[in-house]
């Protein structure tokens, strides 16, 4: 008998399960931001969501962001990506408050750097840029900047921000060209165009004069040297000196030997102690019994650079008066050097005394003039490729900076030659902080040339003025003044440089641009102010673009009251930092952009801090000159990405991070997610690490939300 297999228990159904409350939800744990985001963006762009918030945002209040324009010559960068993300937020949270807050986005596109690369392309080639019709060569680089435009945007529109991004605003518009046209017409009606010539800041490599706006500084290692200025006689007594002066030599200091060719005077403070100083043992640039001409306060440092062991004050002496010869005086160099009393001359450095080229040099500038002396008095000794002209004695021909940037051979002959004739006292090497261009990355000089102004000082009137008239600077300050600022320190950075800064350079000596059209009288010097003549140009540049200035006939332009053989046709373009100051006049005030209604002045301009001296300052300036205030309400500036350390993020420390890769790898919405936790008003820090944390907060969050949705399953139904 075998045994009957026992009956397994029932099963009983587990009620319990049942009973408890699960979330539930087709939300996935993983985003898959690099996949998932390009077909989100797909699919707002087919239907149309920025369409469908401007019809939703219909009669609104509005708000007014005006967006400045990036330049269209590369990849867009972390700093870029930064801004582009924050001005996103801005306008989204308007919208979100119950506005009508549209996004145009803008490029500039005019100017050096586009420039620059297409030369560079033909110097690749072996050609010569003045050999080509500058038609071709402006159609080239329309194409170059046209072809970054297409990929910037593609690379922002990767970021998720919200935009009219098909129909944005360019400089090289043919309308926003013809209105740029118009503003500069505007600023020479209001008298606020003149020609002169003064230094301005140049670069040899580029061939251009250059605006503060163009520069940054670095260190530089220049030689420095010290020099005697035989004293020769006294104002009104001929050849008969005082007795202290008698047979002394002034001293200078310079770290631009290169400059001494063109010194026409020396400067002195009346506040500064100065004495005669007797060389009691030689040394290789002073002799025994030699008598220096020193500040009190400099001797000492002067006499251990010149390696003077022994020496005796003999005398006290007033500069005042005095006329010096030039150190290569009986070599072309025939002429008196006089002393002359100027404010930016102190004792903290060099002799107490400054060596003046007026040609080179903002302040020699101002005190040539303030002592009564004329522009055409001072000399031009350097030509554009930064080389002696033809006329200057002993050094004609010599260049002061290479094309790579690097020193050219005129530093060393004029030290050589000081050397020869027994001028030079003592040389040797500085460290300091010197100009360069942001472009080429080279050194650039002072130079005198004729140049386009806006005078800072000049009063002019507006129809919209209820008192006197007033200046450039006077009305820019009493809009920073009207002005709100984010953070306030803005302002009074602001402010200080519009105290100080000196007339506004409007023309450059290159080819890719919005030319400077204006006639000039070839008999005064006049520009021709003709509203006629001024109609015709515009329509000519808003049908044909800028190009129309440089292959119509200027007869066409002049029409039948004027003969095109009486008349300069100015050929310079405008400073681009111009181009972008007047965007508020075709952006918001006469748009180029169709559907975008008139709304002037913008509510908010926000970009890096650096644009207190770019497009805050052009924009303001601008505005100022062609309608008497700013064309923003208030300004809004954030800091500059660093990396983990605090330091600035660059390719050699090859700390830099791609905003494309990150999208490409982890996805927009984690660097969107550091953006709103980074504090904007600072310099934020971000490498991989805090890129980490980024997207595990964003992997927090998502998962918060996947479990509260799944907790509403069942609800509504």
């Amino acid at each position: 008998m075998t045994d009957t297999p026992a009956a397994k228990p029932e099963k009983k159904p587990n009620v319990y399960k049942d009973s408890v409350f699960l979330p539930k939800t087709a939300f996935p744990m993983k985003a898959g931001l690099p996949k998932a985001e390009p077909e989100w963006l797909k699919r707002w762009n087919a239907i149309d969501v920025y369409g469908r918030q401007r019809k939703a945002a219909k009669g609104r209040p509005q708000f007014v962001f005006h967006d400045g324009p990036p330049y269209a010559n590369g990849n867009i960068h972390l700093g870029t990506a930064f801004n582009k993300i924050l001005k996103d937020f801005v306008v989204r949270s308007q919208n979100m408050l119950g506005r009508d807050a549209p996004y145009v986005p803008g490029w500039d596109c005019h100017g050096l750097p586009i420039e620059w690369k297409i030369e560079e392309q033909y110097r690749a080639k072996g050609k010569n840029k003045d050999g080509i019709p500058v038609s071709e060569f402006r159609a080239e680089c329309r194409a170059f900047a046209q072809h970054w435009l297409n990929v910037q945007r593609d690379e922002f529109r990767r970021l998720g921000g919200i935009g009219d991004w098909d129909r944005p605003y360019t400089t090289m518009d043919y309308r926003a060209e013809a209105q740029i046209v118009r503003e500069l017409l505007t600023f020479a009606a209001n008298g606020l165009l003149y020609r002169g010539s003064k230094p301005v800041m140049w670069s040899p490599v580029e061939r251009t004069a250059l605006a503060e706006a163009e520069i940054e500084y670095h260190d530089k290692n220049s030689p420095q040297i010290w020099v005697k200025f035989p004293v020769w006689a006294e104002v009104g007594d001929g050849p008969e000196l005082r007795k202290e002066v008698l047979g002394a030599k002034i001293v200078i200091w310079t770290t631009t030997p290169w400059t001494i060719p063109a010194n026409r005077a020396i400067s002195y403070s009346p506040t500064i102690a100065y004495g005669v100083y007797e060389i009691l043992e030689a040394s290789d640039g002073a002799a025994a019994g030699e008598r220096l001409v020193l500040a009190d306060a400099r001797a000492e440092d002067v006499f251990a650079a010149a390696k003077v062991s022994a020496w005796k004050r003999i005398a006290d002496v007033n500069p005042k008066g005095l006329l010096a010869r030039h150190p290569f005086d009986g070599h072309g160099y025939d002429f008196a050097v006089p002393l002359l009393s100027g404010d930016h001359v102190t004792d903290d450095t060099g002799t107490g005394f400054v060596h003046t080229a007026p040609g080179h040099g903002a302040d020699d500038y101002a005190v040539w003039l303030a002592s009564g002396k004329s522009s055409q008095e001072i000399p031009d000794t350097v030509g554009p490729a930064g080389e002696y002209l033809s006329t200057v004695p002993l050094f004609a021909g010599l260049t002061i900076l290479k094309d790579d940037g690097k020193d050219g051979p005129a530093n060393g002959a004029v030290m050589a030659k000081l050397e020869e004739v027994g001028a030079l006292l003592a040389k040797g090497r500085f460290n300091h902080s010197y100009p360069h261009s942001w472009r080429s990355r080279a050194p650039i000089i002072f130079r005198n040339t004729p140049q386009w102004f806006a005078p800072m000082d000049k009063p002019f009137a507006l129809p919209s003025d209820d008192g006197a008239p007033k200046t450039l600077r006077q009305r820019a300050l009493e809009a920073i003044d009207a002005t709100a600022f984010y953070p306030a320190a803005g302002r009074n950075r602001l402010r200080a440089m519009i105290e100080t800064r000196p007339d506004w350079v409007l023309s450059r000596q290159r080819a890719w641009g919005v030319p400077l059209t204006v006639f000039v009288n070839k008999a005064t010097g006049e520009i021709l102010r003709d509203a006629e003549v001024d109609a015709r140009i515009v329509a000519a540049v808003e049908a044909d673009g800028a190009d129309a200035w440089y292959v119509r006939d200027p007869q066409e332009f002049l029409g039948d009251a004027y003969k095109a053989a009486d008349y300069e046709q100015v050929k310079d373009i405008l400073d681009v930092w111009f181009d972008s100051g007047s965007t508020h006049a075709f952006v918001l005030e006469n748009p180029v952009v169709e559907g975008w209604d008139k709304a002037w002045p913008a509510d908010l301009y926000l970009e890096g801090s650096d644009q207190h001296r770019g497009w805050f300052q052009s924009s303001l300036l601008e505005g100022c000159g062609t309608r008497g205030r700013a064309p923003y309400r208030a300004v809004a500036t954030h800091g500059f990405i660093v990396d983990g350390q605090g330091r600035k993020m660059s390719k050699s420390l090859g700390n830099t991070i791609s905003p494309t890769d990150v999208s490409n790898e982890q996805g927009a919405d984690i660097l969107r997610l550091w953006v709103s936790s980074a504090d904007y008003g600072m310099d934020p820090p971000l490498d991989k690490t805090i890129l980490a944390g980024s997207a595990e907060a964003y992997r927090k969050l998502r998962n918060t939300l996947r479990y509260l949705l799944g907790a509403l399953d069942g609800y509504g139904e």
